[in-house]
């Protein structure tokens, strides 16, 4: 026969983990810990704000310890745990503490804690995924065998089992309930313990007291039929509990996991690597953590900048929408400044570095989102207000009745007690919003929306404004040709319009520049009604071309096409220069080409349909302002904000949550990414940042914003069946409460009920599976 081997421990240390001096030497600290600016008096203290990623919470009752454990230690200002993301930030003094204490104090509490880096978190995220999957397999498998072995019980009328057969039974069911206890049920006896040391009570502590007086008495029942304990054995519901909540903890860490890992995978995307000139005119290729102030770097085009700097030779366009929230490729000339993690479009340059590592406009939008995502909401510490109260009466209320029955009648009261323990149980409870969520988001998924973090969808029913960023978000990634018009005056003459279009839109095709391509897709028959030799592209400027009779044409920059820079003074008379080209001869631009920013598909009307739903709308981007107001009015929107800066839009998120708005952003760049992760409710575009993406409590994988219409109409509707499946779970125990005190409703029939009324509420909330 052969045997199976589980895992012993809950939540091993994965072999990766430094060991906590380590994390004291200055280059170990870095990778974690940032350095708050310090007063003009250079004698204060160093205060850091280090990241740890902590295992082993299973609840967000485990903040608590934590927090407290922390600020006990001598040198700690302040300490913040976010339980959903498994993160802890904590702000201390230098002289006075070192990491590996900080680390000393969260495991001293019952937990681990490793510098919040991908390598080590990765493992520890494979080492927590694989034992929570053996677990509730372990649960799940039994649990059947158990059930089996009890269904003679249920379906045999009194006098067809034999008392040996039944005895057999139940030590089978006995021995299948073993692994269960032993291994599967090991994070609630766990937590219980961790939670008693910690002179407080947890979720865990009733379940685990429960689960502990049901398996002791169904064992004595089982072994001894004619003794105190009685002849009935309850193996079965009993590990259908613990199989039920397995699966709802390893959902929520399976959520979790993903959104560490996507924050992971955006910071890995950035360049590891740069290509860094010698004075001598030799270049080396180095990791970016070596790049310093000053260095000399190489971009070849289609690269992203590894630093902030500026431009020392050559001339091109950077994509910065994903980081500034510009809609229009932004031209880099000598001495422009560029920033990391914008893209090269056009042409190779030269950059000297002026900020590196966590002083480039990369690294503080990150870590503005690390200090949004570490703040609790109010409904986190109401929760946590009331989940002890509620838990001391349920213990009360089960000692109280074991205590009056030991003097009505001493052989019922133990019954009495599990009764009303698993009555009391909130199995029902605790599905009652897990499953209505799960059912929605499943539904959600087949229509394209991506939910990340479940309890969003009851802040989207309530949410009362919409903060929307507008490049990438209600805008298409590419512009649009708006029209043109003549120029006539000095720097031209009456021409023949459309000639001169089909003429521009033929030279365009040649041409990868965004509003080239966007002239050339608008009339796409003009490629061939032109022939063009001597082609030039010249960076940041246009692209120049000769015709059959040998007149050489430009289209592009009006200074450039006009050979003259005062000529730029015009094209500002004429609107937005950013989405504006010219076209002519050289020296005598005849046209000038105008450009907008395409909306997406049914943006009007799903803003239009949520205004009238009752959602406020706030139009909130890092473009140009004037630009910004002109959409807004098009959409009929009353509040616009342009110009913003990350700070900014956070500042204008916090001003609204202060008023007592329930707040949801919808945005796509990486700029949005620290917004996201305040907001109450956060929606990422699918084609947008990876690390806005990673923040998001839901991303639209179709890209449509009609379907936030749709998630606000079944956050609704999920928010009905959430209140009608804890309606039925409150009367289910206002009616089997004092049944069981009294005596009336034996342990098989409390654990029948708690099932009936489980299967009622998931039953329920599979009506959300329809979207109509």
């Amino acid at each position: 026969m052969s045997t199976t081997t589980f895992p012993q421990q809950p939540f091993p240390a994965p072999p990766s983990a430094p060991a906590a001096s380590v994390l004291d030497e200055p280059e170990q600290t870095a990778r974690f810990t940032r350095w708050l600016a310090l007063p003009s008096d250079t004698d204060g203290p160093r205060i850091g704000v280090s990241s740890l990623q902590v295992t082993g919470i299973t609840c967000a009752a485990c903040a608590a310890p934590i927090e407290q454990a922390l600020c006990a230690v001598d040198g700690v200002l302040e300490a913040n745990v976010n339980a959903a993301a498994m993160r802890v930030s904590v702000r201390w003094d230098a002289a006075r503490t070192r990491p590996s204490a900080l680390v000393a104090a969260i495991r001293g509490a019952g937990y681990d804690a490793l510098p919040d880096t991908a390598a080590a978190a990765r493992e520890s995220r494979r080492v927590q995924s694989r034992q929570a999957l053996w677990q509730l397999f372990v649960a799940a498998f039994c649990a059947m065998q158990v059930m089996m072995l009890a269904t003679p019980a249920y379906v045999a009328r009194p006098g067809e089992i034999q008392p040996d057969l039944q005895h057999l039974l139940n030590w089978g069911g006995w021995v299948m309930t073993l692994p269960v206890m032993a291994f599967s049920a090991r994070p609630f006896f766990a937590g219980a313990w961790k939670a008693l040391r910690a002179r407080r009570i947890g979720m865990d502590v009733p379940v685990a007291i429960g689960i502990a007086v049901a398996f002791v008495a169904s064992t004595g029942a089982a072994f001894d039929p004619q003794g105190p304990f009685g002849s009935a054995v309850y193996f079965d519901s009993l590990t259908m509990f613990v199989m039920l909540l397995l699966t709802g903890r390893a959902l929520e860490l399976r959520a979790r996991h993903r959104a560490a890992e996507a924050l992971e995978e955006a910071l890995g995307a950035l360049p590891e690597t740069a290509t860094r000139v010698l004075p001598d005119g030799r270049a080396e290729c180095v990791g970016v953590a070596r790049l310093c102030v000053g260095d000399r770097v190489r971009v070849a085009v289609g690269e992203a900048f590894p630093a902030d700097g500026h431009v020392l030779e050559g001339r091109t366009a950077a994509n910065e929408a994903l980081l500034t929230g510009e809609s229009s490729p932004q031209g880099k000339a000598l001495g422009d400044e560029v920033v990391a993690g914008s893209v090269n479009l056009e042409a190779p340059v030269l950059v000297q570095v002026l900020r590196t590592g966590a002083d480039t406009r990369h690294e503080a939008i990150v870590a503005l989102m690390r200090e949004a995502q570490t703040q609790r909401p109010a409904s986190a510490r109401w929760a946590d207000r009331w989940a002890a109260p509620f838990l001391w009466t349920v213990l009360l209320l089960a000692g109280a009745a074991a205590a009056a029955w030991s003097v009505i009648d001493p052989s019922r009261a133990l019954w009495v007690a599990v009764s009303v323990l698993i009555v009391t149980c909130p199995c029902a409870l605790s599905l009652a919003t897990p499953s209505a969520l799960l059912t929605a988001a499943n539904a959600l998924a087949r229509r394209g929306v991506l939910m990340r973090r479940l309890e969003a969808l009851e802040g989207m029913a309530s949410c009362t404004r919409l903060f929307v960023d507008k490049t990438g978000t209600l805008t298409e990634d590419r512009p649009r040709y708006a029209g043109c018009e003549p120029v006539s005056g000095e720097l031209g003459v009456a021409v023949d319009v459309q000639a001169l279009l089909l003429q521009a839109a033929s030279l365009a095709g040649w041409s990868r520049h965004p509003l080239a391509q966007a002239l050339s897709a608008a009339r796409p028959a003009a490629a061939a009604a032109y022939t063009w030799q001597a082609l030039r592209d010249e960076p940041g400027a246009g692209i120049e071309g000769q015709d059959a009779q040998g007149r050489r044409w430009r289209l592009g920059r009006a200074s450039w096409v006009a050979d003259a820079p005062e000529a730029s003074a015009s094209v500002a008379e004429k609107g937005d220069p950013g989405l504006c080209t010219w076209f002519g001869p050289i020296g005598h631009p005849q046209l000038a080409l105008r450009f907008d920013e395409a909306l997406r598909p049914g943006v009007a009307a799903a803003l239009a349909a949520l205004q009238a739903d009752g959602l406020r709308i706030t139009l909130l981007s890092g473009d140009a302002p004037h630009r910004v107001q002109r959409m807004a009015a098009a959409l009929g929107l009353d509040a616009a904000i342009g110009g913003a800066s990350p700070a900014d839009k956070l500042a204008a998120l916090r001003a609204a949550q202060a008023a007592g708005e329930t707040v949801a952003m919808l945005g796509d760049g990486l700029n949005d990414a620290p917004v996201l992760a305040q907001a109450d409710v956060s929606l990422a575009m699918g084609a947008g940042a990876l690390l806005a993406r990673g923040q998001a409590d839901a991303v639209l994988m179709a890209d449509r914003i009609d379907d936030v219409l749709l998630l606000r109409r079944l956050s609704r509707r999920c928010l009905r069946v959430i209140r009608q499946n804890i309606g039925w779970a409150a009367a289910y125990n206002a009616v089997c409460v004092p049944l069981a005190l009294a005596g009336l409703l034996p342990p098989w029939a409390a654990g029948l009920g708690m099932a009936t009324s489980s299967l009622f509420v998931v039953g329920n909330a599979l009506r959300l599976r329809r979207l109509d």
